[in-house]
């Protein structure tokens, strides 16, 4: 399965890059993972924000249509359904308002998150990958008990 995101580092496809074998939980994975939550909280609400103006243009527009009718007289009941299908996509417009905000925090959270990893980590990362020393895979030493 292929999706629209560009290139993030750390990330081989679908699979991500650890500097090493530890099954994803290396320090490269976790900042791609979390790069592409980050951007694909970006396209969700991109998404979010064209799908409310459509929905608002398509209830403006059955506004306007049960206004006609009204005008032609048509049976009630029918320029009814009509304002009702109006107030549901106006339903449907507002909440994607709320996806546009809860996407707006998952993207500011991931890029918190991104930046304090790579404050603590970054480090370490680039001292153990410039040591020559071929280092204990992510998660040994939670395994063991032990501590870096």
């Amino acid at each position: 399965m292929s999706d629209n995101l560009p290139a993030i580092p750390g990330m081989n496809n679908t699979v991500a890059s650890t500097g090493g074998t530890g099954g994803g939980l290396g320090f490269l994975a976790l900042a791609g993972r979390t790069a592409k939550l980050a951007a694909s909280a970006l396209f969700l609400k991109e998404g979010m924000h064209r799908l409310r103006s459509h929905m608002e243009a398509n209830s403006t527009a059955a506004l306007r249509l049960a206004e006609m009718c009204g005008q032609a007289e048509v049976e009630p009941r029918f320029t009814s359904m009509i304002e009702d299908v109006s107030t549901a996509l106006t339903g449907v417009a507002e909440a994607s308002g709320d996806m546009v905000n809860a996407a707006d925090s998952v993207d500011t959270d991931a890029r918190g998150f991104n930046g304090a990893h790579e404050q603590e980590y970054r480090p370490g990362y680039e001292a153990s990958n410039g040591s020559g020393v071929q280092q204990a895979k992510p998660g040994f030493y939670r395994r063991t008990g032990r501590r870096n």
